[in-house]
């Protein structure tokens, strides 16, 4: 009787003398190594490879290169989600004692994390207004160890003083984390302005399919760069080799997809603020916009890809919009290919008290806008037609 072949668990690739124009995706979790020694060796550095994938594997190392060439950083770090990456940059650095001061109009779960998950662990928080530098110096205390800031705030689209706080940190001896998601690095590069860590959504305009969940990390020095890695891996911070794949498939076209809903994003908020109905819009390079002058001297005039709008007629009229964009998905994401609604008070600040979200001037009537890659005339009329469907409807008790 012939014996039976081995079937083994040590893959023999097959040799080809080309290369494979798509990154290969490698799911493996764990990789065998040849002895003791080179393990050893391995997790010293001296020699190149990978152990877990917790520890990192191929596919994330690719993007973190790619998305580090495109913030001038190095050793970047991707994480299992935009979140992940806010965690690793404040648990990296802060220890029980320290205290950090936020922007008070972070992204939602940015200022739960602060309020309520750091103070559990010995952290203080505060919240201060970032486009007022005096603001943030207010409330810096003696034992305040970082400034957390987004470039431009989510929703509401504020821009941020990123050089004015960047001198404030480096008088006080302070870390300066910077959440560039809405800007991307294509619109701002916060490195070149004084900023000591980058965080990066990559789920959002980086990745741009709504298919991958990941984040980024990335800190200008070198120790730091190592208390980071050691947070992502040992608070399980890890993402998945598929996403990662994905995501870099969706850098490919980051260039053109920027431009395109930038481009659009400019046209459409000047069509909404001529709509009857519409309260107010913001577009950080439109003229009307609180901090103009910043955005056209910080982001070189970039502005984006998000529109930001308020509608009168509080929850009645912001459901009949929504029912009435028709094509419009009506999500609580951004970055997509294709324009996504999302609504603050019902998403990412629901949270929030109604006199809270008021307070940073989010009303029930309050959209954000995605820009994707549609052509413009096509959504303005989308817009146009949402709008008008809240002319004859009657204000709820929700108006505020």
């Amino acid at each position: 009787m012939a014996d039976k072949p081995e079937i083994t668990r040590r893959p023999t690739w097959p040799q080809s003398s080309s290369r494979p124009v798509v990154t290969p995706l490698q799911p493996s979790v764990v990789y065998a190594s040849a002895s003791p020694d080179d393990l050893d060796a391995q997790y010293e550095g001296t020699n190149p490879g990978y152990t877990y994938s917790r520890e990192g594997h191929p596919n994330a190392a690719v993007l973190a290169t790619k998305i580090d060439q495109m913030e001038g950083a190095t050793g970047g770090i991707v994480t299992g989600s935009g979140m992940a990456a806010v965690t690793c940059a404040v648990l990296g650095p802060l220890e029980a004692g320290d205290h950090v001061v936020g922007g008070n109009q972070l992204y939602g779960r940015a200022l739960r994390l602060l309020g309520q998950d750091l103070p559990r662990l010995g952290i203080a928080t505060s919240l201060a207004d970032p486009t007022d530098v005096g603001s943030i110096a207010a409330a810096i205390r003696p034992e305040t160890r970082m400034v957390l800031v987004e470039t431009v705030s989510n929703p509401t689209l504020r821009v941020a003083d990123i050089p004015g706080i960047a001198k404030l940190c480096r008088e006080r001896d302070i870390l300066l984390a910077v959440d560039n998601t809405f800007s991307t690095p294509r619109g701002f590069r916060p490195f070149e302005h004084g900023a000591d860590l980058v965080i990066h959504s990559v789920t959002k305009l980086l990745a741009g399919h709504s298919d991958a969940m990941l984040g980024y990390v990335a800190a200008r020095d070198l120790e730091l760069r190592e208390r980071l890695s050691d947070t992502a891996i040992t608070w399980g911070l890890s993402p998945s080799p598929f996403d990662c794949w994905l995501a870099e498939r969706g850098l490919m076209s980051f260039e053109l997809r920027y431009d395109r809903a930038e481009a659009t994003a400019a046209t459409l908020a000047d069509a909404l603020a001529e709509m009857p109905g519409v309260t107010r819009v913001l577009y950080p390079t439109r003229r009307d916009h609180p901090d103009h002058n910043r955005a056209v001297a910080m982001l070189g005039g970039h502005g984006s890809h998000m529109v930001s709008f308020e509608v009168a007629g509080g929850r009645a009229a912001a459901n009949a919009l929504v029912r009435a964009a028709e094509g419009i998905n009506f999500a609580p994401t951004l970055g997509d290919i294709g324009t996504t609604l999302s609504h603050a008070a019902t998403s990412s600040h629901r949270k929030m008290s109604p006199d809270e979200r008021a307070a940073l001037g989010m009303s029930e009537g309050f959209f954000r806008v995605s820009v994707g890659c549609e052509d413009s005339d096509v959504l303005i009329a989308k817009f146009r037609d949402a709008v008008s469907a809240i002319a004859d409807v009657k204000p709820s008790h929700l108006t505020s």
